[in-house]
Order: C-alpha cells, then sequence, then structure tokens
C-alpha cells in the first residue's frame, strides 16, 4: 500500500460490518489510526482485531448515534485519545423496509435518527473537531434516495437523500475551513443488506445480476477503495460532490 494515511486520525461509523469494516482496514492498510463506532461492541472488536492486523491501530467505541449522549462520548473519546480528527467517513445506516402506509411510526423515527440524525450529529462534531486544521469527511448516502427508489424503503430512501443534501449544504459552508465534504453513494454490494429474508448470496446473484449493468453486485473493497480515494489529496478538487459507485445500476 502506499501509505497515503501515514499517521491520520480516521473516524468510521457503522465500523462492525459491511462497508464500514472494509473501509476501517483499508485506512489501516494505508497507516492509519482508527477509531470505530458502531452498536455491536463484539463485532468492533473484531474489526479492531483487524485492522490492527492491517498494520493500524484501533480504537473501538461502542455507539449508538441515535443517542445524543452516546454521540458525545464517542468524540470526547476521540479527543482524549489523539486530540484531532483528520478524515471521517459517517456509514452508520438502517434499513427496514415496510410499504409507506404500514411503516409503524417507531421504525420512521429509528431510522431517522440513526441515518439523518444520527449523521447530522456527528457531522457538527466532526467539523467542531476539524476547525483550524481542515481534514476530510465522506458521508454514506445510498442510490436509493437521490437517485431511485425502491418499494417498501421511503423511510430509508428520504433519509439518504437528506444525507446528501445535508452533505452538500455543509461542504460550501465549511470549505473556505479546508474541511472537504463529499457523500459516496453505494449501489447494491455484498453485505447484509442486500439480502432479502432468507435469501443466500447465490440467490441474491442471480436477482441482481439481469438488473446491474456490471452483471454483479458489487465487493466490498471496491467501495473501500473508492472512500479511500475521495478521503485522499487525489480527490482534493472535489467539493460537495455524490459520488455514485454502482455498477451502472443509475445510469
Amino acid at each position: 500500500m502506499s501509505g497515503r494515511f501515514a499517521d491520520a486520525v480516521v473516524l468510521v461509523t457503522g465500523a462492525g460490518s459491511g462497508i464500514g469494516r472494509a473501509v476501517a482496514v483499508a485506512f489501516a492498510e494505508e497507516g492509519a489510526a482508527v477509531v470505530l463506532a458502531g452498536r455491536d461492541a463484539d463485532r468492533l472488536a473484531h474489526t479492531a482485531k483487524l485492522v490492527d492486523q492491517a498494520g493500524g491501530s484501533a480504537l473501538a467505541v461502542p455507539t449508538d448515534i441515535a443517542s445524543a449522549a452516546a454521540t458525545a462520548a464517542l468524540f470526547d473519546a476521540v479527543r482524549a485519545e489523539h486530540g484531532r480528527l483528520d478524515v471521517a467517513v459517517n456509514n452508520a445506516g438502517v434499513l427496514e423496509v415496510s410499504p409507506v402506509a404500514d411503516t409503524a411510526e417507531d421504525s420512521w423515527l429509528r431510522t431517522v435518527d440513526i441515518n439523518l440524525t444520527g449523521t447530522w450529529r456527528c457531522l457538527r462534531a466532526e467539523i467542531e473537531l476539524m476547525r483550524g486544521r481542515g481534514g476530510v469527511i465522506v458521508n454514506v448516502a445510498s442510490t436509493i434516495g437521490r437517485h431511485t427508489t425502491m418499494p417498501g424503503g421511503s423511510a430509508y430512501a428520504a433519509t439518504k437523500a437528506g444525507v446528501e443534501a445535508l452533505s452538500r449544504t455543509a461542504a460550501r459552508e465549511y470549505i473556505r475551513e479546508g474541511i472537504r465534504i463529499n457523500t459516496i453513494s453505494p449501489g447494491p454490494f455484498d453485505t447484509t443488506m442486500t439480502l432479502a429474508p432468507g435469501e443466500t448470496e447465490e440467490e441474491r446473484a442471480a436477482r441482481f445480476g439481469p438488473v446491474i449493468p456490471i452483471g454483479r453486485v458489487g465487493e466490498l473493497p471496491e467501495i473501500a477503495r473508492a472512500v479511500l480515494w475521495a478521503c485522499s489529496d487525489e480527490a482534493s478538487f472535489f467539493v460537495g460532490h455524490d459520488f455514485v459507485v454502482d455498477g451502472g445500476s443509475v445510469v
């Protein structure tokens, strides 16, 4: 690896599995000190082990970003351990599927609290940590939202579209302070979120293959590489952009 993030302090939320775990390990391979946030302490501990094995250093902080107090404690831990933050990837999110008229209010509010309000909580705290030094923030949105819809995914689509709009607004507000903000919008990737209930990976491949121009779901290293590039100096002139990584799904 190139060591692009040697000695950088990087925060990844939703780091206990899937895209968040892959991104955290990829940053570790580039020499970063990675702060891992997520709701499941055991999963975070496993990611921390992978980060250490990849050559980085890990600080695992079990966090539910739907809680203002827990989110504040996460950033207190970042300050105590590192005193600064160079890169943040706000990836934590949930998907609960039901048609609009059948969506329970608590399900709607939970999705909003985590996907949109939780991202805003983190973004606000990250900006405060980066002020005076600059930094890079990538918020993980989705092709479901601004780019396309999914029956049963109204709350998810609304919140992910909101994340993209929030990110564009913040990007213009803080770029003059050296804080560069963008979003990544993944299409279908090899995560449990893309599996239908009871579905095998082979069945998922058969379902998605005909509808994705590239003919398959994405592999986790592919989205991790995209996130790292967006956070690197190679992307220094990209501000307020939404990077769609989807195998051509919304072309």
